[in-house]
């Protein structure tokens, strides 16, 4: 068979949703942007990112799971959905991804995730793709402290707790 040629992909990082599978805000925010970005872009594919971890999903079924439904409510074309990768945090979201952007020889690949997660998501994928020629773009969600389910302050200080520690490791 011949495999169609994906001219991108839209990649959206997952995050915490409840232990009874109840995705937060931050990730709706982030499918309803992958679908607005995919209606500018219909002929890109989309890949999940997201399985299990402590602090980010303990429910029975993958993040992606509730994502890939989450968006098929909201009129995205299940045939749209390339692939899920059972990331359990950035680095394996970015290094899991890599064999699927190499397998359909995609170009660019455009990352949906928060504004608090930017430079981190940003500095960890420009690291993973550094040895393959493809263009990484972002498009961010702006984060509504007052409508967030989970403790943005922390969450932004361990952003950067983690971005210092891969930056010392890198060296």
């Amino acid at each position: 068979a011949m495999t169609t040629l994906i001219p991108g992909m839209i990649i959206i990082l997952g995050s915490p949703n409840s232990k009874e599978g109840e995705l937060y805000g931050v990730a709706k925010q982030r499918c309803d942007l992958g679908v607005q970005e995919h209606l500018r872009r219909p002929d890109w594919k989309i890949l999940l990112t997201g399985g299990f971890g402590e602090h980010f999903n303990e429910s029975v079924k993958p993040h992606t799971y509730y994502l890939k439904n989450y968006l098929i409510d909201h009129g995205l074309d299940p045939e749209a959905i390339l692939d899920s990768v059972m990331s359990a945090n950035t680095l394996e979201d970015a290094s899991l991804t890599k064999p699927i952007i190499m397998q359909h020889n995609v170009t660019d690949i455009l990352v949906i995730t928060s504004d608090y997660h930017y430079e981190r998501a940003r500095y960890v994928f420009e690291r993973e793709f550094s040895d393959m020629n493809v263009k990484i773009a972002f498009n961010l969600c702006e984060t509504d402290e007052c409508k967030c389910e989970f403790d943005l302050e922390s969450q932004k200080a361990h952003e950067q707790n983690a971005l210092r520690k891969l930056k010392r490791s890198s060296v």
